[in-house]
């Protein structure tokens, strides 16, 4: 009678319910609780947030692509400055002729004391005034460049004319400068300003370039302008530098300039300067 009686009670709780434990498998379980077209809707609805953000995020990126395009495409190109005949001469020739490959470059018109960025399909950037090598002339002193600066008279102290390939690298006191003539210490860099008395900034915002002659041979820029537009442009791949003449005739100095009036002109794609 007591097993009967504890068959019964077992049968009507069911096989797990007295040892306190679930199935141990779907397998175990009613066929009506674990069958594939009931877990199908569980799987997909695990999954459908994830797709959905998936696609909502690459929308929301192509959506800045979109407007950053829009943005450059929409941002007028600067106006070209107002340049002697020299500089407007070369700057059309580098042009014409892609004289810079595939660098950026920049054009200085020593005379001037003015600097003219362009990116390496030869987009205007930006006109900053420099400073320039203290002594009139369009080279080098032999040997300048192994000299310590106490030993180099005013004479010397020329910014040379001509066309440079620039690379950064380091100077004095671990700085890293754009080098245009390493050879002879004529580097690219922002102003430097430990002697006060030479009033370095105050010439660079000056309105005239006849104050803007103080260097050693370097080429002094505003820390601004270096920084945000040199820098950042010329650090990886370096560029060309064109240093207009002093004293010599333009020719001498870029002979391949007399070639501009049988040069193709830019295309239009090309114009974008302005």
């Amino acid at each position: 009678m007591a097993a009967a009686l504890l068959g019964l009670i077992a049968g009507a709780i069911g096989p797990t319910a007295g040892l306190g434990r679930a199935p141990l498998s779907d397998k175990a379980a009613s066929p009506s609780v674990a069958t594939p077209s009931s877990r199908k809707p569980v799987k997909a609805r695990g999954n459908a947030p994830a797709k959905s953000l998936s696609k909502g995020g690459a929308k929301t990126a192509a959506a800045r692509r979109a407007a950053a395009k829009a943005k450059a495409t929409d941002t007028p190109p600067l106006p070209e400055p107002v340049r002697s005949e020299a500089a407007s001469r070369v700057i059309a020739w580098v042009g014409s002729a892609h004289d810079n490959g595939t660098l950026p470059y920049i054009v200085i018109d020593k005379q001037a004391a003015s600097l003219s960025l362009f990116d390496a399909k030869g987009t205007f950037l930006g006109e900053t005034p420099v400073l320039l090598g203290i002594g009139i002339g369009d080279d080098s002193t032999p040997g300048v460049g192994a000299k310590d600066l106490s030993e180099i008279g005013p004479a010397e102290r020329t910014t040379p004319a001509g066309r440079f390939v620039a690379k950064f690298g380091r100077a004095f006191g671990r700085q890293r400068v754009l080098w245009v003539d390493y050879a002879n210490s004529v580097a690219l860099h922002a102003v430097i300003t430990t002697h006060k008395k030479e009033q370095r900034v105050q010439r660079l915002l000056s309105p005239t370039p006849d104050d803007n002659r103080i260097s050693f041979g370097c080429i002094n820029v505003g820390t601004s302008f270096y920084t945000k537009q040199i820098r950042p442009l010329f650090l990886k791949t370096g560029g060309v530098v064109y240093i207009l003449p002093d004293t010599k005739p333009l020719d001498t100095v870029f002979p391949r300039v007399r070639l501009l009036p049988y040069l193709a002109p830019t295309a239009p794609a090309e114009q974008v300067s302005g």
